[in-house]
């Protein structure tokens, strides 16, 4: 954990981030604006509620996917104890199912890793003059659901699932094993196999290979391979 005195006069951004070189660039990012300063990084909710009681950021820029807590619920905790703290969540979550998710736990942004670091500091600015900010894709499919077009049957079928349910599946998508999605999210495997049996029952499927199967269909349609 890096911390920083409060710089009168600029917006303190809390980074949430496990990966270190991902956590240094966003850090010097920061720092480099006249407006901005980066109030310190963590890497874990823990770390990250700790901080925000001590530094009082107005910002948290933060990682969707730690290997130390759960982002998700961290987010809906800062709304009901820090609901002063904005959040901004930086990710490689598809953000067409993530976003939602996360605008519903109390973010106010949603923005890809791959993103331009321009785009970032955009983002950044308008979460804190009080917008919320998302791409253009995420508008536009925020926008059909409130005119009430129908959805997919796949969109359907995964919006039963719990955000931790949805995060197995993504991973079971990507050829994750119960061990690694265990590791990944510091689980027991016996945790993970539950939320696989859960998915099962909700997706209506009838074994781990069908869901497998399933999951990978999904994981292909969304992230197609580059030609």
């Amino acid at each position: 954990m890096t911390t920083k005195a409060r710089s009168k006069g600029k917006a303190q951004i809390l980074v949430v981030e496990d990966h270190p070189l991902v956590s240094a660039g966003l850090m010097e990012l920061i720092r480099s604006q006249p407006d901005l300063t980066c109030s310190g990084t963590v890497d874990n909710t823990a770390l990250a509620k700790q901080l925000v009681k001590q530094c009082q950021p107005d910002l948290m820029l933060l990682d969707l996917r730690l290997k130390s807590g759960d982002a998700l619920d961290l987010i809906k905790s800062m709304r009901v104890e820090h609901p002063e703290v904005k959040v901004l969540v930086l990710s490689q979550y598809d953000e067409l199912i993530f976003a939602e998710r996360a605008l519903r736990a109390g973010a106010s942004g949603y923005i890809m890793k791959e993103n331009a670091t321009d785009e970032v500091l955009r983002a950044v600015r308008k979460v804190l003059a009080g917008e919320l900010y998302f791409s253009e894709k995420v508008a536009a499919a925020l926008m059909q659901r409130t005119l009430r077009e129908k959805p997919t049957a796949s969109g359907r079928e995964l919006e039963r699932l719990s955000d931790r349910e949805l995060q197995v599946f993504q991973l079971l998508g990507a050829s994750y094993s119960s061990r690694e999605i265990a590791e990944q999210f510091h689980l027991s495997r016996k945790t993970v196999e539950t939320h696989c049996e859960k998915i099962k029952h909700k997706l209506s499927l009838h074994n781990a290979a069908e869901l497998k199967q399933f999951a990978r269909k999904w994981a292909a349609e969304k992230f197609p391979a580059e030609p």
